[in-house]
């Protein structure tokens, strides 16, 4: 079987969407700075509800700010 990692381009997104803070977004999405860190580092993968939740503050479909990778 093939490990599989979720990855994101958050940090991409923050910087385009008028550079916002990981504090600014963790706000709009209702936890901490540190969630949103360690969901950027893909060190922390978030309940769907909050993988929903960044989507929607970017006006993204979920598998544009999230991806679902084989492991190289």
């Amino acid at each position: 079987m093939t490990d599989r990692v979720i990855t994101n381009s958050i940090r991409t997104l923050r910087f385009l969407n008028n550079e916002m803070t990981q504090k600014q977004l963790a706000e709009a999405i209702g936890v901490t700075r540190q969630t949103v860190m360690a969901i950027e580092a893909n060190k922390y993968s978030p309940s769907l509800e909050v993988a929903f939740k960044i989507a929607e503050v970017f006006s993204l479909p979920l598998e544009q700010v999230f991806q679902y990778k084989e492991v190289e």
